[in-house]
């Protein structure tokens, strides 16, 4: 029996770290993304480059479910499925807007709300309970986000508030894959999501429509395969350790977007920017940590009634 508990342990580690090791991958691949649709935007509206990135995300995607055929596309969750489109692609057309009008390392910044949102919405959604300390937590979070903003010293611009919306919505992505991924596959979750992209954002692109050159085309099949990867990368490391766990890594959005943002397009993030980032990385970690400690107590009781029904 105690080779047992050691081998689940052993397992349950392995699982955090590549759960860790795909958020990294995850947030390199986005902040790559957000670069791609800067300089795209130069000449393409945010949601004629959200559409083909859908579209040619797609294209990227159908080797993949070729090769694992259509048993893993087979699910009773539609509806679900559904309404994780329709969150996303809310999240997706503030985030594309916001990328425009925002520096990249703020973008970052704005987006480490996420987690802050998750804990809230477990508490709604998931029925997780919400201590003094969790709820502590979240208040320096959203304190550190109006560090950022700094409301009142000069107007919050339209950007910043796009920005703050996309990471509420993909909060609710995330707290809706999670769910998801207790009985769907990640590259269901991932499919189903995409073919609910596509026509939303066609039908948002043809307000705006310019016909992309052969270059930009080239481009955003590129963006598209960035973000079926980092879209793959963050459902299995959601599916292999737990969001309080993985979610704050999410903070290495701020380093790959202030190295971006200065060497690509000059931009040198503000001190508030990083003080602000900091209060809310802090916040999310601690967040975290005191989910991380209840879920282990949790683990502790069932593992305690195994081995007391074994005996």
């Amino acid at each position: 029996m105690g080779q047992r508990s050691i081998g689940l342990m052993d397992l349950k580690k392995s699982n955090n770290l590549s759960g860790i090791a795909l958020m990294l991958v995850f947030t390199a691949l986005i902040m790559g993304m957000v670069v791609g649709i800067r300089l795209l935007s130069k000449n393409l509206h945010p949601f004629e480059i959200a559409f083909f990135r859908n579209l040619f995300g797609m294209i990227t995607l159908v080797p993949l479910v070729i090769r694992n055929g259509i048993e893993p596309l087979k699910t009773k969750r539609l509806g679900l499925i559904g309404l994780r489109g329709i969150f996303n692609a809310a999240s997706l057309m503030l985030f594309f807007l916001a990328v425009t009008l925002v520096p990249v390392a703020e973008i970052a910044a704005y987006s480490f709300t996420t987690p802050l949102f998750v804990t809230i919405m477990a508490m709604l959604f998931l029925s997780e309970r919400m201590g003094p300390r969790r709820w502590i937590g979240l208040i320096v979070g959203f304190g550190g986000a109006m560090v950022i903003l700094r409301p009142g010293s000069e107007a919050i611009s339209v950007g910043a508030l796009y920005a703050i919306g996309s990471a509420a919505f993909w909060a609710l992505t995330v707290i809706v894959i999670k769910i998801l991924s207790k009985t769907e596959a990640s590259v269901t979750i991932t499919f189903y999501g995409v073919i609910i992209l596509i026509p939303i954002t066609f039908i948002a692109a043809l307000f705006v429509w310019t016909w992309p050159s052969a270059i930009e085309l080239m481009w955003m099949a590129l963006l598209g395969a960035a973000w079926i990867t980092a879209q793959l990368c963050l459902t299995q490391a959601l599916k292999n350790a737990d969001a309080g766990l993985v979610m704050p890594f999410d903070f290495t959005k701020l380093i790959w977007g202030a190295a971006a943002g200065f060497i690509i397009f000059a931009e040198v993030p503000s001190i508030y920017t990083w003080i602000g980032s900091a209060i809310i990385f802090g916040a999310g970690t601690y967040v975290a940590y005191r989910e991380r400690k209840a879920k282990k107590e949790q683990e502790k009781f069932e593992l305690a009634a195994i081995v007391e029904a074994e005996a």
